[in-house]
Formats: structure tokens, sequence, C-alpha cells
């Protein structure tokens, strides 16, 4: 089997004010933020000429993006082969939220820790994806 889990891809969390959070972050820690967030880039240990990026982002704690979880946060996880891995994690007893997503960016999927935690599982397109993070800075 390939390897599962390959990074974290995104931390998301549940706040009063996104856009003040943002800034807060912006201004105290030095993040560059836009709408959705921050994205921390980075290089792959096991090729460094490839690029891998982690999405920060505060969201308003109404979101119901976590449901059915209750908790105030959720993490993504980047993934190889995301339909094998779901495949595996459904014989584990793996309560798999929703069906799988495809986008030009990525794959993904969303479950359930025993905790009620959501998790997003994504197989990322870094280049495409790269692609739209130049796209958003240029707005």
């Amino acid at each position: 089997m390939k390897k599962r889990v390959t990074g974290i891809g995104g931390i998301f969390f549940k706040v009063k004010n996104p856009d003040e959070t943002k800034s807060w972050y912006q201004k105290h820690l030095g993040l560059n933020t836009d709408k959705y967030g921050t994205t921390f880039e980075w290089r792959h240990a096991s090729d460094p000429s490839l690029k891998g990026h982690t999405q920060w982002s505060p969201m308003g704690e109404k979101t119901t993006y976590f449901n059915p979880s209750e908790k105030d946060f959720m993490i993504n996880y980047r993934v190889e082969n995301l339909v094998e891995l779901v495949e595996e994690l459904k014989k584990e007893g793996v309560q798999i939220l929703d069906e799988i997503a495809v986008y030009d960016y990525g794959k993904f999927v969303h479950i359930m820790d025993p905790d009620g935690h959501a998790i997003e599982l994504w197989e990322p397109v870094d280049e495409v994806y790269e692609d739209i993070l130049d796209e958003n800075a240029k707005t």
C-alpha cells in the first residue's frame, strides 16, 4: 500500500471574526493573509524540486463546513491515491462522511475520527493549486 498521510494540507478553525483574526496574525506574526487566510509553501523532503502547500484558514464560528462534527477546528491531511485509501478506510470501519469530490487542484473526502473531529483528506495537484494561489494574489 502507498503512504497514507504525507503531510498537513490545512488547518481550519472557527473564530468570532475571521477578518479581525487574519488582521491580528498579519500585524503581529507577519502572516501574509488574504480572504482565505494564508498559504505556507514548502518543498517535498523526498524531492526538493517539488513544492507543497499548507492552508491556514480562520472561519466564521457558525460555519457548517466541519459538520457533522461540532468541534471548532478541522485538519486537512495530504494523502496519496485517495480512491485507494478510501477503500482501505471503509474496510477498516472508518466513517466516511461524503463522496470523493474532484477539482482541478485535487481530490477531497471527509472522514470522522473516534473523538468526533471531521478530517479532510486531500490528494493535491500542487502545480494547479499553485496557479490558483498566483491568480488569487493578483486580485
